[in-house]
């Protein structure tokens, strides 16, 4: 006769977690093992290893660094600069202490020494305080000069694309008017409104414009010609729409370099035509107002006019430098 084995019951299955059951095989309480467990899963749900706080900013610290590391020689030189010039703007008396108009006729165009490091005019005035305070406002003219070129230069290319007729007429006139020469467009400003910090930027605003309006033109027809606007343009998206969203923002970026190189160019027009009689009036320290009062002492005094016009030139070359890196990087997508 067989003998039926008898029925063994399964046992049940264990809740506890994987690491809880092999948590005293690995010498720890399943308790701690735990614990531990879900102490990892509420730090790192993935079961990873918890990334360190500091590690993005140690990253980016790090990205920084090799930027700034491939900068070339000349850009560090003319941030420098520019960080100088800033400083004068915004704080003179850091670097000048003194009172631009002080007068002391007995040290009446005495030349460069340890005393005046950049002379004195024909008041006894030191030279180097002047230059310093008069940076304000030589900044404000460049600035407002720029801003008028670039803005009008947009406004112009932007035109263009409004149609074949309006194109047709604008770029007549972007082409008549960079016929002019800066100077000239310039001069017809000032001659109709008078000579003023104000009218000085609005002239030499217009006269830089035309330049800048065909280069603006093109960037804004290269991105209106692209395979994104043309997909915007096939999805039915207004015309405005794809002006403002897509055509203006890929197109526009190379501006900020060309922005800050236009501020240096502007404040050598400005100063040219202060030379001229036709900028801010002496006894301003504006940069182009020293030109003016010191050309009558040309010949006895050249420092009342070199060292001005070597100021403008450094300020000039410091913004076209880094300009032309900004625009370098911003066009190649960095």
């Amino acid at each position: 006769m067989t003998t039926r084995p008898a029925h063994v019951e399964a046992p049940a299955p264990s809740t506890e977690p994987p690491e809880a059951v092999a948590g005293p095989a690995r010498g720890g309480p399943a308790g701690t093992a735990r614990r531990g467990t879900a102490g990892t899963a509420a730090t790192d749900p993935a079961g990873t290893t918890p990334t360190d706080p500091t590690g993005a900013s140690v990253a980016v610290a790090s990205r920084a660094r090799r930027a700034a590391a491939s900068l070339p020689a000349h850009v560090w030189v003319a941030g420098a600069g520019l960080a100088v010039f800033a400083v004068a703007a915004i704080a003179p008396d850091v670097l000048a202490p003194g009172d631009p108009g002080e007068i002391d006729l007995a040290a009446t165009l005495s030349g460069p020494s340890l005393e005046h490091w950049f002379g004195t005019d024909e008041l006894g005035r030191d030279l180097f305080t002047r230059v310093v305070h008069g940076t304000r406002d030589s900044l404000a003219v460049g600035l407002g000069a720029a801003a008028v070129s670039i803005v009008l230069a947009l406004v112009l290319a932007s035109l263009t694309l409004t149609g074949r007729a309006v194109a047709a007429v604008v770029d007549r006139v972007i082409e008549i008017l960079f016929a002019f020469p800066t100077l000239l467009l310039a001069l017809l400003v000032v001659g109709m409104f008078g000579p003023s910090p104000t009218t000085l930027a609005i002239a030499v605003g217009i006269g830089s414009a035309p330049g800048y309006a065909r280069m603006i033109r093109a960037q804004l027809h290269a991105a209106a010609d692209s395979g994104y606007v043309e997909a915007a343009t096939v999805l039915g998206h207004p015309r405005g729409r794809i002006l403002v969203q897509h055509v203006l923002p890929n197109a526009l970026r190379p501006l900020v370099g060309v922005f800050t190189m236009s501020i240096g160019q502007s404040i050598v027009w400005a100063s040219s035509l202060a030379f001229l009689g036709l900028g801010v009036a002496p006894p301003s320290p504006e940069w182009g107002a020293l030109l003016d009062a010191g050309r009558t002492y040309l010949t006895a005094a050249g420092w009342l006019v070199v060292i001005p016009g070597l100021v403008i030139v450094a300020l000039s070359l410091s913004t076209t430098a880094v300009g032309a890196h900004l625009r370098d990087r911003l066009e190649g997508g960095h």
